[in-house]
């Protein structure tokens, strides 16, 4: 019984990932809904206060990018070819040969400078021009042939093409997008999980589908109780920041990165790349030793990946075959990044890791070290990939004490059938001498010294990270490629049955949730973007041709501070929400009920004594709460931005009107030559102020 479950998993985990591949309606099983697109007015003035309302930081957005294309292909009145020429240049700069450069460079140049000089119409400086034309001249094709033109290219679209496109319907999309994006709050019922595929100290992986866009992730998953019987809330807490830090920002290929954290009442999960090719420790004992070529060929790609952690300042601290990933092409990725340290403010000292694999400086109790204990347990990996174990491990012995005792003392005899380079290279980052390894000999940063060495001669990097080199080892398609479901096994709850987790447990994990947000939108850009537009845009559509618009055109020019829908407590013994479509000016508030035909409630601010400073929790909802002289009004808005925009706001208007009244007053004071408090109170100020915007 126990293999026929063992096949079911497999068989489910496999039918998921095929599924994973088939059209987004096929991958996804819960739909993304867009809000209204009226929280256009709430989330751009969200977005201006925290800066992100700039061509730069959109444009540099997966889904803002698109979004602005969309709009400079079909909304724009005017052509926008900037843009195409920006995309040339891209596509250029990602070709691999230099005659496919040069085939591509001279379309460019005919296309988007000569054409345009000929006609005087070339908007770019005679510098970029000529730095091109130079290279041309020469039969020169560069990666960066076209870099000059790229930051021109950046002012044009900042300007006119970026303050209309603010106007448009595309930004309306992209607040929409941003919404569901700064909303998400996830649960296990946004993931199908299926089969387990490894297990680790604090929990399980298993892989699984997010619900919402069909991709396949690794979900890994700690139990808080064996954290907490075991002390590893530091640990937990530091592998969620060390996989924050790699995974935003520049794209690594070569390292599982994470899209989201959550949690539940009992476990920590963190939401990472998943790699169905196995390890590398399995292959091994699959496949058998590698030769150098094909040892090469992993090297390069760990080095790109210790790379980027060390460009982050993070030593990693358990480099091994085990820990060193396959995807379904045969690439691939560091994973497991629960030993990794940030040594920017302090340098760790603590002996961590796998014997065989730590270097000299890591055993040695009490020495600080930094990412200089990578490249020695990049060495030992690398000897264990062409031999079969660790060289400190010769002699098959599983004695710790004595595995260490021999890291610390012996020196490392190559065998002679090693080629010369690859000695000098194993040679170089096996030394117990800290100055003296590969790596760490001050000669530019850690990783150039590496990749410079003469066993990497000839490899173009550049073609590392595109993932251009055929792997040696593709794993065989429509296999889990891991062991079997129940030799993996589980916990046994039966060593946390005494555990209770407190409050004061859970308080440690408050701030645990995140959502890498590039890694989102590519995820949703990927799968299901164009599919939700285009239901989005239909259901606009009809919403348009049936009812007449809550915030009109000609109120753009009005002196309206925000707009949107919001919930008022109404009612019968004011019990009930009540949708309302809320406009915010200086001097009062509307609140529009969704029949047109009733006249909106009028809240002036002179009637508000008081809105509250923090919000306040009302019948399960975090609320508004507004005073006025005849009681209160009670406010609030699922959408967590929306809310507190509202508040802000609100309370904004309230504290202008108050001062504005307050001028007033002195002023009638002064003119009528009695300056009293009872002035604060005069009607003609009042109701000045109801009329300042004409209404």
């Amino acid at each position: 019984m126990a293999d026929l479950e063992a096949v079911l998993a497999d068989v489910s985990y496999l039918m998921a990932m095929e599924k994973s591949k088939c059209t987004p309606a096929a991958r996804a099983s819960k739909k993304i809904i867009l809000p209204d697109p009226s929280v256009k007015s709430v989330m751009h003035k969200s977005m201006i206060r925290a800066g992100e309302v700039a061509f730069d930081k959109i444009f540099n957005q997966h889904l803002g990018y698109l979004l602005f294309k969309d709009f400079c292909e079909n909304v724009a009145e005017e052509p926008i070819p900037q843009l195409r020429f920006y995309e040339e240049i891209k596509l250029y700069e990602k070709l691999e040969t230099a005659e496919e450069r040069r085939t591509a460079a001279r379309i460019i140049y005919d296309n988007f400078i000569m054409k345009e000089l000929l006609a005087h119409s070339h908007d770019y400086s005679k510098q970029a021009v000529m730095h091109v034309q130079k290279h041309l001249t020469k039969n020169e094709v560069p990666p960066n042939l076209f870099e000059p033109y790229i930051e021109e290219i950046f002012n044009h679209l900042r300007g006119e093409p970026f303050r209309k496109f603010l106007e448009s319907d595309k930004y309306t999309r992209f607040c929409q997008w941003k919404n569901v994006e700064k909303g998400i709050n996830l649960t296990m019922n946004d993931f199908s999980v299926h089969r387990i595929i490894g297990r680790g100290g604090f929990g399980e992986v298993y892989g699984c589908r997010k619900a919402d866009t069909g991709k396949m992730y690794a979900m890994k998953c700690l139990d808080k109780k064996r954290i907490k019987m075991k002390q590893g809330e530091t640990l937990a807490l530091n592998e969620r920041v060390m996989l924050i830090l790699v995974s935003t920002g520049v794209d690594c290929p070569f390292i599982v990165c994470m899209t989201y954290a959550f949690q539940t009442p009992d476990k920590l999960c963190f939401i990472l790349d998943l790699m169905n090719g196995g390890d590398l420790h399995y292959h091994l004992s699959q496949h058998g030793v590698f030769n150098e070529p094909e040892m090469k060929f992993y090297a390069a790609e760990v080095i790109l990946g210790l790379e980027h952690m060390h460009r982050r300042h993070i030593v990693y601290r358990d480099l091994k075959p085990a820990n060193i990933l396959l995807d379904e092409h045969g690439h691939i990725r560091i994973s497991d990044l629960g030993l990794a340290c940030d040594f920017t403010k302090k340098k760790p000292h603590a002996s961590v890791g796998t014997h065989g694999y730590m270097a000299p400086e890591v055993l040695s109790k009490g020495t600080q070290y930094d990412d200089s204990a990578d490249w020695f347990s990049f060495g030992c990996m690398l000897y264990k990939l062409l031999k079969g174990h660790s060289p400190f491990r010769q002699h098959k012995t599983k004695d710790k004490h004595e595995i260490d005792r021999m890291t610390l003392t012996m020196n490392v005899e190559l065998p002679e059938t090693f080629s010369k380079e690859l000695r000098s290279l194993l040679e170089g980052l096996l030394q117990r001498d800290i100055d003296k390894r590969l790596g760490c000999r001050g000669n530019g940063y850690g990783a150039d010294e590496v990749k410079e060495h003469a066993f990497f001669a000839g490899m173009d990097w550049q073609q590392v990270y595109l993932q251009k080199y055929t792997p040696p080892l593709i794993p065989p398609r429509g296999e889990v490629n891991a062991a079997d479901a129940f030799d993996i096994g589980s916990f046994d709850e039966e060593d946390t049955k005494g555990i209770r987790l407190t409050d004061a447990d859970q308080t440690i994990y408050t701030h645990f949730n995140v959502t890498i947000s590039e890694r989102w939108q590519a995820e949703v850009a990927d799968t299901v973007f164009e599919t939700i537009n285009q239901e989005a845009d239909k259901q606009e559509q009809k919403k348009k041709a049936k009812q007449k618009p809550k915030f009109d055109e000609d109120e753009k020019e009005s002196d309206c501070i925000l707009h949107g829908y919001i919930k008022k407590l109404g009612g019968p013994f004011a019990s009930a929400w009540q949708t309302r479509y809320a406009k915010l000016y200086p001097n009062r508030v509307e609140l529009h009920p969704d029949s047109g035909s009733t006249k909106p409630e009028l809240i002036f601010m002179d009637q508000i004594e008081d809105v509250s400073a923090e919000l306040v929790h009302v019948k399960g909802e975090q609320c508004i709460i507004v005073r006025t002289r005849e009681g209160k009004i009670v406010l609030t808005n699922p959408d967590e931005i929306g809310l507190n925009e509202w508040a802000i706001s609100l309370r904004s208007a309230h504290k202008c009107s108050l001062e504005l009244l307050g001028n007033m007053a002195k002023k009638a004071g002064k003119i009528y030559g009695t300056e009293r408090e009872g002035a604060a109170n005069n009607k003609n100020p009042v109701i000045s102020a109801r009329n300042t915007n004409g209404n």
